[in-house]
Parts: C-alpha cells; structure tokens; sequence
C-alpha cells in the first residue's frame, strides 16, 4: 500500500482474474527464499562484489548511493504521524538521521507554507510529493501551488487501478495534460507504479503498463519505479528471474526513470514488504546499472517501529556499495 492506496489488493484482483493458481504464488514464494538463500551465502546485498573501475592497488572501486539524493516517502511514517506533536517530533528525528529531502503524501496537519517553514528550519527538502490526477483544474493548481510553496522538483501520481483499457489510456492523456501545466510551474511531473501495471490483461495481452508506455510523452512525464512492486511483478508473472525483470523495467522504458523507492521484499510471509538490508532484492544489481535522481527509502509495513525502519534504511542507503 502506498498513501492509502492499496496494492497488494489491486495485485491479487489482477491475478485473480487471469485465473493465478495458489500453486503459481507459492512457486513465487520459492524464488523469493531462493534469493534470501544466496544472501546467507555472501552474494546478496550486504557482500555484492562491485563491478566498478579498477583503482591502482588493482581492487574493485566501489559506489555508494549519494547521501545528498537520499530521501523518505512519508508515509512510511503514517502510524507516527498522528497529530501536530507527533508530526513534528518525526521530522525532527529524520533530521537528526540525516536525512535530507522527504517525500510527501499529504501535508500533515500543516499549511503548505507552514511545512516549508519547519523543513526549512531542521535543514530538509520536501523534492517530492505524491499527488493523485486532479478531479479539477483549480484542484490542480492547488497541488501545484502547495509543490511550489514547498519548493518542489517533482509530483508523482501514486496509484491508479482499472481493468478497462479506455481508463489507461484517459488517464495517460490527462497525466500529459498536467505535466505540461507542471512543466510551466518549475515541477517535473511523474508516475508511481505498483504491481498490477504488469499482470492486468486489458485484453490481447496487453497490460496497462504497455499502455503507460506508449501513451506517456517522455517529453513530460517521467518514472518513479518502485523496485519492491517491479520485482513483486516479475514473481507474479512467473519471470525466472525477478530481478532481471525489474532491470528491464527500467532499461527498457521509454520515459526517464528519475526517482527509485527503494523497498525491500522478505522471503517469508508471502513476500511482504520489510526493512531495507533484510530481504531478497539485491540492490547492487540495480543501482549498477541505472543512476538516478533520488533514491527513496518506503516501507508500508514497519518491522519494528516507523522511526527504526526510517533509520534502517537511511544507514543502509548510505553504507552499500555497489
């Protein structure tokens, strides 16, 4: 779930429909036990050999995420943010984990202005924010407004869920409708997915993702793609290799993928959603090939606290090497 939308329902519905078998979904689970197996073994995430340049003692030079493009979806944070004190209280400890940018989903008992103000005072910047397709042109001048208050860069539409292949593509047309406008405003415009972009059959085989790529101007509209629901999609569609399916998501899209929610998957539990460093994805793989503008920490499922997975993540971005 992200923002309240819930994902893992719009999977299940989507799989569902294609008649997915109980056995199939286990076969998923397997691959995800399979990964967490070759973690243990040292070639998952924490001991990934990098494959950068050689420096002059003939070692591997490693990367690391930029620490400056480290940020958080908020909602993450939800269960913590409950009322103006407690708000407050959690921006004030991601400032102190250092963080520096965040990701908004909704304004938290602040005005827009009020927001900058706070942000501005503990040293973070609001770059993102999650903002639905707008039932209106003031409505979307409002979150436009809000974005520009805040001093945005970006807006991303969070969620979207149909099984009719004219939903898509309106959708797809108004999403270019307002990147234009946005573009006018200063904000890069983008798209969030979840899983059931790549396992809904709008009929044909064709899957809104398809229609997501051949209808977004990449001119105007860019990617925020979440690595958990990509390589989720990739076991639900029986892919061999989840990860290598993530990759060519991403490789193989038209727009500019600009922004990563970084979400981990766990092997056990049907594959939910746990903290950064403990599951099966292996990060490395992905950020070797593709480089982005912002790495974000999310996980819609704490394992402990929303403060310790927000520093989990934080510390885990920031110390791997790839």
């Amino acid at each position: 779930m992200c923002f309240g939308y819930d994902g893992d329902a719009a999977l299940r519905e989507s799989l569902e429909k294609q008649g997915a078998s109980r056995r199939g979904l286990l076969r998923g689970a397997a691959v995800g036990a399979a990964g967490l197996t070759a973690l243990s073994a040292g070639t998952g995430v924490a001991n990934a050999a990098g494959k950068g340049e050689k420096n002059k003692a003939g070692g591997n030079r490693k990367k690391q995420v930029p620490e400056g493009k480290i940020s958080i979806q908020l909602y993450t944070l939800r269960a913590a943010m409950t009322d103006p004190a407690s708000v407050d209280t959690v921006l004030t400890r991601l400032a102190q984990y250092a963080y520096p940018r965040v990701e908004r989903a909704g304004l938290y008992h602040y005005t827009a202005a009020q927001m900058k103000a706070r942000l501005d005072e503990l040293g973070i910047w609001a770059s993102s924010s999650h903002d639905g397709i707008s039932a209106s042109t003031s409505a979307m001048n409002k979150k436009f407004d809000d974005a520009n208050t805040l001093g945005q860069k970006y807006i991303v539409v969070p969620y979207l869920n149909s099984d009719k292949l004219s939903d898509w593509q309106s959708w797809a047309e108004q999403m270019n409708t307002e990147a234009y406008a946005a573009k006018r405003r200063g904000l890069r415009y983008g798209y969030h997915n979840h899983a059931h972009e790549f396992t809904i059959d709008l009929g044909g085989g064709k899957t809104p993702w398809d229609v997501l790529q051949k209808e977004l101007d990449p001119r105007l509209v860019h990617l925020e793609v979440d690595l958990y629901w990509a390589y989720t999609a990739g076991v639900n569609r029986g892919e061999a290799d989840p990860l290598k399916f993530a990759n060519q998501v991403i490789r193989q899209a038209r727009q500019d993928v600009r922004q990563f929610h970084v979400k981990d998957r766990s092997a056990a539990d049907g594959g939910d959603m746990c903290d950064l460093g403990t599951g099966v994805i292996d990060f490395t793989k992905i950020f070797r090939q593709h480089t982005v503008e912002e790495y974000i920490v999310e996980n819609d499922t704490p394992d402990v606290s929303p403060l310790t997975s927000a520093a989990v993540g934080k510390l885990y971005l920031e110390h791997t090497d790839y």
